[in-house]
């Protein structure tokens, strides 16, 4: 039966009961994603909370030339597009975990022990950065931080360190937390995609005398790779799109120079330093260079891999 009948007893087309299945979600990003596009025409006047806004505060492209122009402005924007372009490349060089650990989860032969992994792997993603960073407080911290007092009763040290107050080693730090809350949620896309390969080709591989490393080598990584390439084009689409709230909480004023990423600047101004106008035109030129690693990345998946996301 391709349509339903509604109440006229007309049949409804399929392709037309799919797209009122997907409307609500269609709205539902328009009134989240799109509608407030709209506030991007506050980057062309000096807007300020409380006074109305007119004509008379227009100044056209007056906060753009000020990122180009103003040498403060110009040594902000290079310090955090060092942060950003640092810990989005260390992002990217270690995009292959996921599906590493999905293959080796899809190795363990005991189906509950599989389960336990999985689900003890997948939680953290579902805890908020606030409970991450109390969690590395009561690790690392100074005086009460478990790893100081365990080196201070060793005799490693003498004096408790303050691993999360300094701003060495600070991208490697964050992407280690990162990587821990969101290794198992990233590789459930590649547990699903392991599932849809057909498994006579395991069959006649081990007919033919295939180990199990020869049988991820030769045929779950080949299958896995489509999936891994348009991920990693999502990740080149969202090479300055680091997010926030990862380094919001764990920004202190020791550390603030080298983990103030692009889209924390863009908070701290806007928000931390009333200059929302300033803020918003930030984000309007971060919002074009994505779109331009968007489809630059799409192109050049088009050229080598014959593949595109759109």
């Amino acid at each position: 039966m391709i349509g339903k009948e509604n109440k006229t007893g007309q049949k409804i087309p399929a392709k037309y009961r799919l797209l009122l299945m997907i409307l609500p979600f269609i709205v539902l990003i328009f009134l989240l994603s799109y509608l407030p596009l709209a506030g991007w025409v506050l980057a062309f006047f000096d807007y300020r909370p409380g006074f109305p806004l007119g004509m008379d505060n227009f100044i056209g492209f007056g906060n753009f030339k000020l990122i180009l122009q103003d040498k403060y402005a110009v040594a902000d924007i290079v310090r955090v597009m060092k942060n950003t372009l640092g810990m989005s490349f260390i992002g990217l060089f270690t995009s292959w975990m996921p599906m590493v650990f999905a293959i080796l989860l899809n190795e363990i032969r005991v189906r509950s022990a599989r389960k336990v992994v999985q689900t003890l792997s997948t939680i953290p993603n579902f805890i908020s950065w606030v409970l991450v960073f109390s969690i590395a407080f009561a690790m690392m911290s100074v005086n009460d931080g478990f790893i100081n007092r365990f080196l201070i009763a060793v005799g490693a040290i003498d004096d408790g360190i303050n691993f999360l107050a300094g701003d060495k080693h600070v991208w490697l730090g964050m992407w280690g937390w990162g990587t821990w809350k969101g290794l198992g949620w990233g590789a459930i896309v590649y547990i699903a995609a392991i599932t849809s390969i057909d498994q006579e080709l395991y069959e006649a591989a081990r007919v033919d005398g295939a180990g199990r490393f020869r049988c991820i080598w030769h045929i779950t990584i080949p299958g896995l790779l489509p999936t891994y390439f348009v991920l990693l084009i999502l990740s080149i689409a969202n090479f300055i799109n680091n997010g926030m709230e990862a380094y919001y909480v764990f920004q202190n004023p020791m550390n603030k120079a080298a983990i103030e990423v692009l889209d924390l600047y863009v908070y701290n101004q806007g928000i931390g330093g009333i200059r929302y106008s300033y803020s918003i035109a930030i984000s309007i030129l971060k919002s074009i260079i994505s779109l331009i690693l968007l489809f630059t990345a799409n192109s050049c998946s088009k050229l080598f891999k014959k593949e595109s996301i759109f």
